[in-house]
């Protein structure tokens, strides 16, 4: 088995890939090596525009910088002599358009420091891959809003501190997982628009060697790249690299809350869903079962679910990585860059690939509402305490009426017997002449869900809006 560093880097990730690598985004070496060329065939064209290369020099570098013309095994041997990938790629690139033009040869790099391509690189992948991940997350939201509206009326316990609270609604939970989601698109839209921006500085931020045209020839590349161009260099100014990182670890938080929801809910005891699978999904005859284990055939586990949290739960320490490589020395950074490159592509993979699950999960997921009766009705009433206590507080006092309330649940639990029989046998109920009629209508769950259904249509509303903007801004973008 070949044990070389370059060989084990081509095949990074790929045992896990159906787990970490699921999503739209690419950001495979491969990927990296063409962006990286994407911004050496820009400053090209660039320089060809503002009359500093021959005519023709920008689409001849453009045809050579094609990534299935570099050997990447043979770029990251090179990246050991001169710290990044760069110096070798330029060489190599270099050498393939002087083998046709050597004048066209001379528009290869000029005026442009590694970093500028690094950099420039990691914003058309960070474009690419906030791309795929807002389509994800677009039919992750809609799949939320769908069970939101289909499930306005599901009555379920609500849980607090893991256990049994008021009840609501499912509809309302679907609908904090939407809010959720809508959020997290709404920053990657905002972090695409307004903090993406092409890196072209030279050696130390100023262009020098381009003399009086360096601004123009940067405005040409950004131009080229379809990137905004920045008021000056951002070598040693990372807030950039943060953001987008930030942006996308709000998607995992936002995805890791609802797939949390769904493994506790979809527990044995709890069942009130569970995953389905995608209409469809087609695996090999001999390939093992969707959800089952490797040691008990019984088993159907939450494979979104727990897949969604597999890539979430990586990202808070790559972020944090990000963060602390912030502090970067004057023009140019030794160290804190370089520890940038591989986190940075893992935020991207992970959040791209945690939306595809979550889409997946989502649009899937089978709601048990039956069950969901069934394990409020097994409560015995006890969901319903905080309404009889307000209830029994009108003769009593709040204070008094509490502690009533609590002992009678206590009870309750200890005995087995419903909250409602033991109200009812209460003396002290009696004597304040509160009526079983009236215990009733405060057990009532249906009665006792608040602002849940305004709540709804709210999330719903702003959804739509969402949505809307989102239309209309890919149509005249």
């Amino acid at each position: 088995m070949p044990d070389d560093n370059s060989q084990r880097t081509r095949q990074r990730g790929a045992l896990f890939g159906g787990v970490f690598d699921r999503g739209g985004a690419d950001t495979s070496d491969n990927a990296w090596l063409q962006a990286m060329l994407d911004a050496e065939a820009a400053l090209a064209r660039a320089l060809e525009r503002a009359r500093l290369a021959p005519a023709g020099s920008g689409a001849k570098v453009t045809s050579a910088a094609s990534a299935e013309n570099f050997d990447i095994a043979e770029l990251g041997a090179l990246s050991a002599l001169t710290g990044n990938p760069v110096p070798g790629l330029a060489r190599v690139l270099t050498r393939a358009v002087a083998a046709a033009d050597r004048e066209a040869a001379l528009a290869v790099h000029r005026g442009a420091t590694s970093q500028d391509i690094v950099d420039t690189a990691a914003m058309l992948l960070a474009r690419q891959s906030i791309d795929a991940t807002m389509a994800d997350l677009a039919v992750a939201a809609t799949a939320a809003a769908r069970l939101a509206d289909a499930h306005r009326n599901s009555i379920m316990i609500g849980r607090t501190l893991l256990q049994q609270a008021v009840p609501v609604t499912f509809g309302e939970t679907a609908a904090s997982w939407l809010s959720g989601l809508d959020a997290a698109i709404e920053g990657l839209r905002a972090t695409r628009q307004t903090r993406l921006a092409v890196q072209f500085g030279g050696a130390a931020g100023t262009l020098a060697s381009l003399g009086d045209e360096g601004t123009r020839v940067a405005g040409f590349m950004a131009d080229e790249l379809d990137l905004p161009l920045p008021p000056l260099p951002w070598h040693t100014e990372r807030l950039r690299i943060i953001d987008v990182a930030t942006a996308m670890a709000r998607v995992t938080a936002a995805l890791s809350r609802i797939a949390r929801d769904i493994t506790l809910l979809a527990q044995t005891e709890v069942a009130e869903v569970s995953e389905g699978a995608p209409s469809d999904n087609s695996n090999p005859p001999d390939a093992p079962r969707r959800g089952g284990s490797s040691a008990m055939p019984n088993k159907n586990n939450p494979v979104a679910a727990v897949a969604v949290l597999g890539c979430a739960k990586q990202v808070p320490g790559l972020l944090a990585t990000l963060v602390a490589s912030a502090e970067q020395e004057h023009q140019r950074a030794a160290g804190g860059w370089h520890a940038e490159w591989e986190p940075f592509g893992d935020v991207l993979r992970l959040a791209s690939s945690a939306a595809a699950w979550g889409a997946e999960l989502l649009a899937n997921l089978q709601v048990d509402t039956g069950r969901m009766e069934r394990n409020l009705a097994a409560a015995g009433g006890l969901p319903l305490a905080e309404r009889v206590t307000a209830l029994i507080a009108e003769a009593t006092g709040r204070p008094q009426a509490h502690d009533m309330v609590a002992a009678a649940a206590a009870k309750s639990v200890a005995s087995g017997v419903p909250l409602r029989d033991v109200l009812l046998a209460s003396a002290e109920l009696e004597s304040h002449n509160i009526s079983p009629e009236r215990v009733d209508l405060a057990l009532d769950p249906s009665r006792y869900l608040g602002g849940s259904e305004a709540f709804i249509s709210a999330a719903l509303h702003a959804h739509q809006l969402i949505t809307a903007r989102g239309r209309s801004e890919s149509q005249h973008g």
